[in-house]
């Protein structure tokens, strides 16, 4: 590969890196061209970037970005998932394929400038889709002003109930 090549690749990496909120490290040895082509294309669904890079290129490419904190994992057969949306997307799509073929070994990641394991990659993978989560949220927010109405309405209700008790035992004391 012809050196302003490379230069070109490592300065499109850069720009990726400094502009993906997850960066996600694989090891795709032993995947057959069948398998690899099917990840990419479920990745490409997801919105998601899946670049085989050398990792020379790599190495440069992640100087002065988040992803440079994972720079030392850049050896053997290395892919990267890039996602500039929904950092939980890569992690759902790649741990269902690696569940599905031993092969794709999820190393680790950058999530927000924060380096992340493999388990925490899992546990991301885990969590409920993004509309969901805010639908959760909503649900909470809208939960607070109605209980705090509830309550006020029942204030007055209260009051009423105490007046009401008040009035029926002077009543009584009267008739006796």
């Amino acid at each position: 590969m012809l050196l302003e090549r490379k230069q070109q690749i490592a300065q499109e990496l850069h720009g990726c890196f400094e502009r993906a909120k997850v960066v996600i490290l694989t090891d795709y040895k032993g995947l057959n061209v069948g398998a690899m082509t099917e990840l990419r294309r479920r990745l490409k669904q997801a919105g998601i970037e899946y670049r085989v890079v050398k990792n020379s290129l790599l190495e440069r490419a992640s100087a002065d970005t988040p992803a440079a904190a994972i720079k030392d994992a850049f050896k053997g057969p290395s892919a990267i998932a890039l996602s500039y949306d929904d950092p939980v997307a890569p992690a759902k799509v790649l741990s269902q394929f690696a569940k599905e073929n031993d092969k794709l070994k999820i190393r680790l990641g950058v999530l927000s400038g924060k380096v992340i394991g493999e388990a925490d990659i899992k546990s991301l993978a885990d969590l409920p889709p993004r509309e969901v989560l805010l639908a959760q949220l909503l649900g909470v927010l809208n939960a607070v002003p109605t209980s705090f109405v509830r309550a006020l309405s029942a204030v007055p209700g209260g009051m009423v109930n105490v007046l009401n008790a008040i009035k029926e035992q002077r009543e009584q004391k009267e008739a006796a």
